[in-house]
């Protein structure tokens, strides 16, 4: 499988067309006083998107991203995009970390060194991980699928590849949220032989329905929660899943319809108490959009959720995932599972209920989500 270094570096001609679509943006009205009732507050978005025009750097980001080891690699065909950063302690464990939407590999960057030199970071050497971030297909500088069919399944049979064939790992652990967490888990159901444990920070629905016996009163004031949720959150979801091509020509058209759509989901989904930039700033928001934004990969990403609502379950009625893993509950998340439902699908060992953080938690605490999977592989270490 060939694989070769990869460097970032955006055509002058996309950055100069961006700042020129900016310039152009036709604003629309919104309701007084409505601040984020109706989505994207206006002023706010004005704010960031001026910030966008005249002080965002995005080649000093782009400097930053690239002192990570990048790589692409053909897998089965396809043109996976990753990180690999070796581990700088005694006998580092290969650690495979799944993005999610609407984020990316920038998701990882503050915990990235901490996992991999930890010695540094007020940690243990003996703690240290070689960490391999992907690029999920149609994300980021991965390539972009042309064909029904690329889920979370599917992703999860690349990563095997990619872990073993391509970076030559006989034994890893893998850990990941949103869309990351079920790569994770169904890597973990194909390939238990390849896994030594799994850690997650989200449970998605789709191993489990609603018709469990023996629901626990906990589990069923869950439940009443993801669906009342879903009413008042989930419309993007349900977009995505059933028509993304139609949203996508104005995503991928307008700079600013762009971050409107993904910002909104920052601030709704972390523990920022509405403030955005309490969690973010507009250099982080920014950094992450703009790669959507220079490789349009936003139609791609969104169609993830149309090939995933179209797949059947692989976990059969009563089958549990039996590789060892470790749960970091952070309470802004958007779901926030009882442990029972969990342990219905999982192997739980762990179980951890965070302080604070919500949906990015790589990004939003960066040291309690390492501290946490440090502490839950540290007894597996001796099993790669």
């Amino acid at each position: 499988m060939a694989t070769h270094s990869f460097t970032i570096h955006v055509p002058q001609r996309t950055l100069d067309d961006l700042q020129e679509r900016l310039a152009r943006t036709r604003w629309p009205d919104s309701v007084e006083q409505a601040d984020w009732e109706y989505g994207t507050n206006l002023e706010y978005l004005k704010t960031l998107v001026a910030y966008w025009q005249d002080h965002f750097d995005w080649r000093a980001q782009e400097a930053r991203l690239n002192q990570f080891a990048q790589f692409r690699a053909q897998i089965d065909g396809f043109g996976i995009h990753f990180i690999h950063e070796r581990g700088q302690g005694p006998h580092p464990l290969p650690l495979l970390l799944s993005h999610g939407w609407p984020g990316s590999f920038f998701e990882m960057v503050k915990i990235l060194p901490l996992l991999t030199d930890p010695g540094s970071h007020g940690g243990d050497p003996a703690d240290a991980f070689d960490v391999i971030v992907p690029s999920l297909p149609g994300f980021g500088f991965s390539d972009r699928p042309s064909a029904r069919g690329m889920t979370r399944t599917t992703t999860a049979e690349l990563w095997a590849h990619l872990m073993t064939e391509t970076l030559g790992y006989s034994r890893f652990v893998a850990a990941g949220g949103d869309i990351g967490a079920g790569i994770t888990q169904r890597l973990a159901l194909a390939h238990p032989d390849l896994l030594v444990g799994i850690h997650l920070t989200f449970l998605g629905s789709s191993f489990l329905s609603p018709d469990q016996p023996d629901l626990s009163e906990a589990e069923q004031r869950y439940l009443h929660a993801v669906q009342q949720w879903s009413q008042q959150e989930g419309a993007y979801a349900h977009v995505h899943a059933t028509k993304p091509q139609t949203l996508a020509y104005g995503l991928n058209d307008s700079p600013v319809g762009l971050a409107a759509w993904i910002t909104e989901k920052f601030r709704a989904w972390s523990d920022c108490d509405g403030e955005v930039e309490r969690r973010f700033s507009k250099d982080e928001l920014l950094t992450n959009i703009m790669i959507y934004w220079v490789t349009e990969t936003i139609n791609s990403s969104i169609r993830t959720y149309y090939e995933n609502a179209h797949a059947s379950s692989p976990l059969a009625a009563g089958q549990k995932i039996e590789v060892p893993t470790g749960f970091a509950l952070f309470p802004k998340e958007i779901n926030t599972p009882p442990r029972e439902w969990a342990e219905r699908s999982l192997r739980i060992q762990r179980w951890t209920t965070m302080p604070r953080g919500g949906h990015f938690a790589a990004l939003e605490e960066p040291e309690l989500l390492v501290e946490d999977m440090r502490a839950f592989f540290r007894p597996w270490r001796m099993a790669t």
